[in-house]
């Protein structure tokens, strides 16, 4: 029996429902959120209601849901709990379960907009230029490196919470002025992409790539997208990844500017917008799921269609 247990489940119903088809009955989905009306839960074999992940009971909670429910493998689908699974990678594989996700410190880099800027542009990859002050960003525009429009975000921050285009100095020292722990990133203007790719948590390889552009965004996740192939993006992520050491399931977000590729942005977890993935092929589920069992996966980098599009829409779930 392989049994997961998903946590900070949500509204991703999708996520359970293909771990439970490619389970085949030979395991059990467990689901826990904080709140009894995330409709994932309800998908799920079973749930478990529990604190917010700030709780210090928290991590023994889960813990427990673990051992009582001989888990597997554990996962989260939120950035903020990815860095606290991973610290407690150890505890969890002292009682036979595997987290699901990459190392501390690449989940508190990933969440760190500033620490991955660096890490980018220190390792020679095109991205978008970062400041985490205005001193730094007026030296850079005064000698014509950036310009307006630009981006302001938390410099921890997910699903696009708190993020405003900036077209002047008054609205930047507004915002600046207003919030702590801002960081004011470059514009980049051309076609957004999303990477879905997996690295197998045996042969520390990546397996799949799947890469989309996005069409519509809604609420920081991918709304309407549509598959395209180009290897020379595909050698880039594998550069990528190798270089950094990322595991599992991870989202990344590229922008084609002019020709060149800048990486953006990684969620070191399933992403919004990975349905469009599993839905033309590159099933990673399949993948844990062979990496819990001791079997390590073969690479099928690019093995889509392209041009298939993906349109979400609302559901409903009544209990």
């Amino acid at each position: 029996m392989t049994n997961i247990l998903i946590c900070s489940a949500g509204t991703r119903n999708k996520i359970v429902q293909y771990f439970k088809s490619e389970l085949k009955g030979e395991g059990n989905v467990i689901a826990a959120d904080m709140s009894e009306l995330a409709p994932a839960l309800y998908e799920a074999d079973k749930f478990y209601t529990v604190p917010r992940i700030t709780d210090e009971r928290y991590i023994d909670i889960i813990l427990g849901i673990c051992v009582k429910e001989k888990i597997s493998g554990v996962l989260s689908l939120i950035d903020p709990e990815l860095s606290l699974l991973a610290k407690n990678a150890e505890k969890f594989k002292a009682m036979g379960t595997t987290v699901i996700g990459s190392p501390y410190e690449l989940c508190e880099r990933a969440l760190d907009k500033m620490q991955m800027y660096r890490w980018l542009s220190s390792h020679g990859y095109n991205c978008a230029r970062s400041y985490d002050n205005l001193r730094d960003f007026y030296a850079d525009m005064d000698g014509g490196l950036i310009n307006f429009p630009v981006f302001v975000k938390p410099v921890k921050g997910s699903a696009s919470i708190a993020i405003s285009k900036v077209y002047d100095r008054e609205t930047l020292e507004l915002l600046f002025g207003q919030s702590a722990g801002l960081m004011v990133q470059e514009y980049l203007n051309g076609q957004e992409i999303g990477v879905d790719c997996y690295i197998d948590l045996i042969s520390r390889k990546p397996v799949s790539i799947f890469t989309k552009k996005k069409l519509l965004m809604r609420a920081g996740e991918t709304d309407k997208a549509v598959s395209f192939s180009d290897g020379a993006l595909f050698e880039l992520i594998e550069k990528f990844v190798a270089e950094s050491g990322w595991l599992g399931q991870i989202d990344i977000d590229v922008f084609d500017v002019g020709g060149k590729y800048y990486i953006s942005e990684v969620n070191p977890r399933f992403g919004g917008g990975y349905p469009h993935a599993y839905g033309c092929g590159c099933n990673h589920i399949k993948y844990i799921l062979n990496n819990l069992k001791g079997v390590a996966n073969q690479p099928q980098i690019g093995a889509y269609k392209n041009n298939v599009f993906m349109m979400k829409y609302n559901e409903v779930m009544i209990k």
